[in-house]
């Protein structure tokens, strides 16, 4: 079986024009009632950096969780934005994004290896405490742009470190959207083939001309939990894609669909959560 996290958050944080917090509720309500594994409702980060999700405090709080079996998530990018998602009950999960990529990190989260590894040191216990999890995102994880450097042995020493850390979820992610076919292979072959247990998921941006061999990519080298937005909207401000797009929902329901593997979404729903989603996106 294959798990979807939808993520209207990276759907809508590099859109410019102001999305009325009203649209973003009736959207993401409309999204849990699909039946997705894992939904990425927003972000509690500085407003100067994602102004678009500003107002994720007010959307959590409208988000009808009681009669969803959806797993919320807010992504973050510091231990105090791991706080703030936390003042919220409906919030199961925080995402961190790591990088092994050292420029991206000060670019992303202004942050270096130290430092991040002392944060994710700090969520990781708050989460304890507070009984929610950690998905920690790992950026650059099938190639950089950024010309620092990179290889599989990087990304498999450094999810050795973060393992030891405790970190049991991890999702190995194309930030930039440079990931090629050959490099998602092999970077989920040798984190899949060195850590048997851990089942990393896939972050992928993706355009309409690769999407099926980056996912297919990921696909057999083991992989069965996949980010995607409906539409295929989306991307990282912070990579100067913003809009560079995500693997769409429907390209992964078709493919899952083609390989036999169940999803478990109500079809009807989704295309009616896909109408709503057209008032937003144009």
């Amino acid at each position: 079986m294959i798990k979807i996290l939808e993520t209207p958050r990276d759907a809508m944080q590099g859109i410019l024009q102001f999305i009325p917090t009203n649209q973003k509720i009736k959207y993401i309500n409309s999204l849990l009632e699909v039946g997705f594994d894992m939904l990425d409702f927003g972000s509690f980060v500085s407003p100067k950096a994602i102004p678009q999700l500003n107002d994720s405090a007010e959307v959590i709080e409208k988000l009808k969780t009681e009669t969803s079996k959806t797993e919320i998530i807010a992504t973050i990018g510091s231990f105090s934005g791991a706080q703030r998602a936390f003042e919220h009950n409906k919030i199961d999960a925080v995402a961190f994004p790591f990088s092994i990529s050292e420029i991206f990190l000060k670019k992303n989260i202004n942050s270096d290896y130290t430092k991040s590894q002392l944060t994710i040191d700090k969520i990781l216990n708050l989460c304890e405490q507070k009984n929610k999890v950690l998905k920690l995102y790992i950026a650059m994880a099938f190639g950089n742009p950024y010309g620092d450097k990179w290889a599989t042995d990087l990304l498999a020493l450094w999810t050795d470190k973060l393992l030891c850390m405790g970190v049991k979820e991890i999702i190995l992610a194309d930030t930039t959207g440079d990931g090629s076919k050959k490099d998602i292979a092999e970077s989920f072959s040798l984190i899949n083939s060195e850590f048997p247990n851990l089942k990393p998921g896939a972050h992928l941006h993706t355009l309409p001309n690769n999407w099926e061999e980056k996912l297919s990519a990921a696909y057999e080298n083991g992989c069965r939990s996949f980010d995607s937005v409906l539409g295929g909207f989306g991307g990282c401000p912070m990579s100067g894609k913003a809009l560079m797009g995500n693997l769409d929902t429907a390209n992964l329901l078709s493919f899952a669909k083609k390989m036999g593997e169940e999803t478990n979404l109500n079809q009807d729903v989704l295309l009616k959560a896909y109408e709503v989603g057209n008032s937003i996106f144009k």
